[in-house]
């Protein structure tokens, strides 16, 4: 069964660094779209950056320029490098991935959208 597992959340202080990783297991498919997203108490779900299977990236605008997204395809991983974190970033952090027969970050995130799979997520606090 699919299944995809978050790590690497915890507790900083605002300037710091964190890494998030996740590893997907259970999908037939040999490209998948993987993704990062996020969430507060309260607040929706909102998407953090996507990447497809090829490495294209998309990310919104809060994460441009101090997040990265990257992925090993032939481990079925991706990791979030966070850095200069900020207050404003403590959520909880989830992983989701899904088959992707296209590319780019629209079509992904598209995908991730309508049959993504999600992990249970991981708590990042910035104090």
């Amino acid at each position: 069964h699919v299944q995809l597992v978050e790590s690497g959340g915890g507790t900083v202080q605002a300037g710091e660094s964190l890494r998030l990783f996740c590893t997907a297991s259970g999908f037939t498919a040999s490209r998948l779209c993987m993704g990062w997203y996020r969430q507060t108490p309260g607040k929706e779900r909102e998407e953090v950056a996507i990447i497809d299977g090829d490495g294209n990236a998309k990310y919104q605008d809060f994460a441009k320029g101090r997040f990265t997204i990257s992925k090993d395809n032939a481990q079925n991983t991706a990791a979030l490098q966070m850095n200069s974190l900020r207050s404003e970033d403590t959520a909880t952090y989830y992983c989701a991935a899904g088959a992707s027969r296209g590319r780019g970050g629209d079509y992904c995130e598209g995908i991730l959208k309508a049959i993504g799979f999600w992990g249970q997520g991981t708590q990042v606090t910035v104090s």
